[in-house]
């Protein structure tokens, strides 16, 4: 049996443990999971990015929290913390690092959109049965995205377009829904060329709600998505439904309450990337940035052989 390994993936919406651990050379499973809703990112974009009092204070106790999870597991012997594009993003981030390693001894590494992209493209690449696609990762801040082409992460991008950012710059100051069109019109006219025409393969939380509904939509009751496919163009009128709905239509479109906050923001990103890159075919994933950091900071890759993976969950 090998070490098992902590990582921490800290989100402008959510902060999450996992514990991964190891079985053989092909072979590695979940055997924890936590999930805080610290939404550290929250009132940072309408103050020049500053991360807040109160948030930052969450997004403590919840590392904390995980601290004293990991502790409990004796087999844990690396720990590795990620931070994404609310610490990226914020001028005070160095400062909440500087004290999570002060008081807590906790290394906190803060990746830019591309590193983001290229660890949900790796865990995607090795866990899914795809050779071509572009992976779609939407978060609190940004959208991630990596070409695979042939087997091999060709490219990755990263936009400035997430669910917790359009929430508090648009939809909470009730602006228009043109003006919202038109940044997010701007900002994916920055995307390359080269992002087109593939098989789009859905990261995250708004694509694994996506996904859920349409499959409750199908008649199908299983909670497993990965590797769920569906045809886009069949889903446009779901998606503007839910891209204008109210809470109580959400939850008639077979979406989890938990989702109803950033929902609306999350499938109007995927909509119009979806359009932008002109993907036919949607594939989830129920793997991400965690699998992906996890597998670049162990053998299996080098290994070159079939990995397989263990959830505990979907």
């Amino acid at each position: 049996m090998y070490p098992a390994t902590a990582v921490i993936d800290i989100g402008s919406n959510s902060a999450r443990l996992v514990i991964y651990e190891q079985i053989n050379q092909q072979v590695f499973q979940l055997i924890c999971e936590q999930k805080v809703k610290v939404r550290i990112g929250e009132g940072a974009y309408l103050k020049n990015g500053y991360l807040q009092k109160i948030p930052l204070q969450r997004a403590y106790k919840a590392l904390e929290h995980f601290q004293s999870t990991i502790n409990q597991f004796s087999s844990c012997s690396k720990v590795i913390c990620v931070a994404t594009s609310a610490l990226r993003d914020a001028p005070n981030g160095n400062d909440f690092v500087r004290l999570i390693k002060e008081k807590l001894h906790l290394n906190i590494r803060v990746i830019d959109g591309q590193k983001e992209a290229y660890y949900g493209a790796l865990a995607a690449l090795h866990l899914l049965p795809i050779n071509n696609g572009i992976t779609i990762d939407i978060g609190g801040g940004s959208s991630d995205l990596a070409l695979i082409k042939d087997s091999k992460i060709i490219e990755t991008y990263s936009l400035n377009l997430g669910t917790v950012r359009l929430k508090e710059l648009f939809s909470d100051s009730n602006k228009s829904s043109e003006e919202i069109d038109e940044y997010i019109y701007k900002e994916l006219l920055t995307l390359p060329k080269s992002f087109n025409a593939y098989p789009a393969i859905g990261i995250g939380g708004t694509a694994r709600s996506l996904s859920k509904a349409i499959k409750t939509l199908q008649g199908d009751t299983s909670k497993e998505i990965h590797n769920f496919s569906y045809n886009i163009e069949m889903y446009q009128d779901f998606f503007y439904k839910i891209i204008i709905a109210d809470n109580t239509l959400l939850k008639e479109l077979n979406i989890h309450k938990n989702r109803f906050d950033t929902i609306r923001e999350g499938t109007l990103i995927l909509k119009k990337i979806l359009e932008k890159i002109e993907s036919k075919k949607l594939i989830s994933s129920s793997v991400g940035v965690r699998e992906g950091v996890f597998l670049d900071n162990s053998n299996l890759i080098e290994a070159k052989t079939s990995i397989k993976f263990r959830k505990l969950k979907d």
